[in-house]
C-alpha cells in the first residue's frame, strides 16, 4: 500500500510558500506529516509519495531524508507543465488546480492501492489502521473509501474553513458529499455555512481528504479533470477541482461506491497561524501520554 501526501498547496492563509506543510509543531520539531508517515508504516504502508512544487524539492527532500526512515519515498510535482497539452493556463494564474490534479500528478509512482492525505493534518493512528484494512479489500474498479470525522471537531475558532460535508446512505456508504466553503463556529455553539447562511449539523461526517483508492481512479480522474478544464472560462485564475466534487460526480453517475470509514481517531490541523499553539499543545499531550 502507498501513502500519497499532498503538500503542494500554497497555504496562503498560513503564510504561503509551503510553510504550513513543513511547520515544525511537535515537541521535538516534528512536522505533522511525520506523524502520518509513522502511523501509516505501523499500519502496513510500505511507500510514501509526496506531491510538491518543484521549487520546494531540495529543501523538502533534505528534511524528509533526515527525518524519515524505514519506508520507501518518492516525489511527484504539481506544476502547470503536467496539465493536458490542449489547455492554456491564463497568464495571471499562480494558484494550483486543486486536489484532483495533485493526485493525478502521482500516477507514475503508484501501481498499488493507495491512501491520500493532506500534509498539514493530523489523522490519528486508528484512522490509518482502519484505512489499511479497507484498502486490502477494495475492488479493483469503481470502489473507494474515506475516513470521516465529525464536523464539530474540524472547525477553527480562528477563521472560516472548507469541508466536504457528507451524508451516508444508512449502510456504511457515502451517499453525497458537498464541498462547503466559509464554515465557521458561532459563540453559541452552532456551526454555520456563512456563504449560504445555513446552519450545519455539528455531528455531520466530513471529509478531511483521507481517501482510499485503487489505480483505477487515475483513468476516470483524468477524464474528469479534462472536462473540468475544458469548461473553465479562458480568463479563470482561481477555480480549483477538489476531490470531494469529483467523488460526488462519480457517485451520481453510478461509477463509484465509497465506503465510509468512521473511527474514534482525533483530527487536528493548521489552517491559520493562530491554530499553531493549539496543535503544538495537542501533540505535546500525545507525547506525554506515550502515543509517540
Amino acid at each position: 500500500m502507498v501513502l500519497l501526501i499532498m503538500a503542494a498547496g500554497l497555504g496562503s492563509r498560513f503564510g504561503g510558500n509551503g510553510s504550513k506543510q513543513t511547520a515544525e509543531l511537535g515537541p521535538n520539531g516534528e512536522m505533522l506529516m511525520e506523524y502520518s508517515i509513522r502511523d501509516a508504516a505501523a499500519a502496513g504502508f510500505t511507500k510514501v509519495v509526496f506531491v510538491i512544487k518543484k521549487a520546494m524539492y531540495e529543501r523538502f527532500k533534505a528534511m524528509i531524508d533526515s527525518r524519515v526512515s524505514g519506508i520507501e519515498t518518492a516525489y511527484a510535482f504539481q506544476e502547470f507543465d503536467s496539465l493536458p497539452p490542449e489547455y492554456t493556463v491564463p497568464v495571471g494564474r499562480t494558484k494550483p488546480f486543486g486536489t484532483v490534479h495533485a493526485v493525478l500528478c502521482a500516477k507514475g509512482e503508484i501501481d498499488e492501492p493507495f491512501a491520500v492525505i493532506n500534509a498539514d493534518d493530523y489523522y490519528g493512528k486508528e484512522a490509518f489502521a482502519v484505512m489499511a484494512s479497507s484498502l486490502r479489500s477494495l475492488g479493483a474498479e469503481k470502489s473507494a473509501s474515506m475516513v470521516a470525522y465529525q464536523l464539530k471537531n474540524t472547525v477553527s475558532e480562528n477563521g472560516d474553513v472548507t469541508r466536504g460535508v457528507c451524508r451516508d446512505d444508512g449502510h456504511g456508504r457515502l451517499a453525497k458529499i458537498t464541498e462547503t466553503y466559509k464554515i465557521r463556529p458561532l459563540p453559541d455553539g452552532r456551526i454555520m455555512d456563512t456563504e449560504n447562511n445555513a446552519e450545519l449539523d455539528p455531528n455531520s461526517p466530513v471529509s478531511m481528504n483521507f481517501w482510499g483508492f485503487t489505480p483505477w481512479i487515475f483513468k476516470v480522474g483524468e477524464d474528469k479533470f479534462r472536462a473540468f478544464l475544458s469548461a473553465l472560462p479562458p480568463e479563470e485564475e482561481k477555480k480549483e477541482y477538489p476531490l470531494p466534487i469529483m467523488i460526488d460526480e462519480l457517485m451520481k453517475e453510478g461509477q463509484l461506491t465509497v465506503e465510509l470509514l468512521c473511527t474514534d481517531a482525533e483530527w487536528f490541523g493548521v489552517t491559520f497561524p493562530d491554530d499553531k499553539p493549539i496543535v503544538e499543545e495537542r501533540l505535546r499531550a500525545l507525547h506525554e501520554a506515550g502515543v509517540y
